[in-house]
């Protein structure tokens, strides 16, 4: 049966919209509430997730949503300890400053399915493809997911949302080129006089920023910390496996013909999501890790003599390409 594609919110939607956004705003906490977030080295801190929305050419109807949760510091690709990824039909279009009503439902009941199958790997915050507070109504992606959870939240945009007069002009190019070295910022103050985010240079070979901002429940000084520590290379590595297995999950799902009662039995296993328990009492020792080279390739290898090079060049490439309507993230 054809399915019809998201149709354009009508103004009393839009209303409905920014009114539900003002609602949530109000339960928004832009302070660290945890230990964890208090200790300089996030002693306490275990298990660091990440969020994604995979597109597919030529499809505005369909997507693939994935939450991956990681074992905090190892942040390897071996200590997964969690993940989840399914296709979703998409409700609602892309609208400038309206991303969450496309996305963040589908996000949600990630977590959800996670707090109710294996509350034991929830995590302990969560790292958002997109914007928190640096937002035209400072109630972005990464705010409206943090509140609906209330799990700390951190915002990981690409590229700079240009409100409350940021503007990425030669003022701002300037900046970037100030970036030396791995874990470099500066401030992202608006028109308002408010510090919405910090432009974060992740990775010493990387060219371009992240711009990091408050979702919930954390400072945005930690956030952008806890930002840099994820990083192995120029994206977060909780939110770059989930994109690995988004879009894998795409390749799988979608690359080839199948029967339909193949189909449907692949379906129903691929939905189920895989929990990978570290060692435990009787586990051998490789339990729960995936096999080293999962969700790598030649251009993330960590042996790589120039580490961060290749990856760059894949992050641009990634850029032209990009899947995700982050002109408002």
């Amino acid at each position: 049966m054809a399915h019809k594609a998201a149709q354009w919110p009508s103004e009393e939607t839009l209303l409905l919209w920014k009114r539900e956004q003002a609602r949530l705003k109000a339960r928004m906490v832009d302070r660290d509430t945890e230990a964890w977030q208090r200790d300089p080295t996030f002693s306490g801190l275990q298990r660091v997730g990440g969020v994604d929305v995979s597109f597919i050419n030529g499809d505005s109807d369909r997507a693939c949503a994935s939450l991956v949760v990681l074992s905090y510091p190892e942040l390897e690709v071996t200590w997964v300890v969690y993940e989840d990824s399914h296709m979703v039909r998409l409700k609602a279009p892309y609208v400038s400053g309206f991303l969450a009503f496309r996305e963040v439902p589908f996000l949600v009941e990630l977590v959800q399915r996670l707090q109710e199958k294996e509350p034991g790997f929830m995590p302990q915050v969560l790292l958002v493809d997109g914007n928190g507070v640096l937002h035209q109504r400072g109630f972005g992606v990464a705010c409206h997911l943090g509140v609906l959870t209330d799990v700390p939240c951190i915002g990981v945009a690409k590229k700079l949302l240009q409100v409350d007069g940021l503007e990425n002009n030669p003022l701002h190019k300037q900046k970037i080129v100030l970036l030396q070295a791995g874990g470099d910022t500066f401030p992202l103050m608006g028109n308002s006089g408010m510090v919405l985010g910090m432009a974060l240079k992740s990775h010493d070979h990387s060219t371009n920023p992240l711009y990091i901002s408050v979702g919930h429940r954390i400072s945005l000084e930690v956030a952008v910390r806890l930002t840099h520590h994820c990083c192995r290379f120029r994206i977060p590595e909780p939110i770059r496996q989930a994109d690995i297995r988004s879009r894998d999950y795409i390749r799988r799902t979608l690359g080839h013909p199948v029967s339909p009662a193949h189909r449907q039995e692949r379906s129903q296993k691929e939905q189920r999501p895989k929990v990978y328990p570290k060692d435990g009492p009787g586990a051998p020792a490789d339990q729960g890790r995936l096999p080293k080279d999962y969700g790598r390739d030649s251009s993330t290898d960590l042996k790589d003599p120039q580490p961060g090079f290749q990856e760059q060049q894949k992050d641009q490439q990634l850029e032209r390409t990009e899947h995700h309507e982050d002109s408002d993230l």
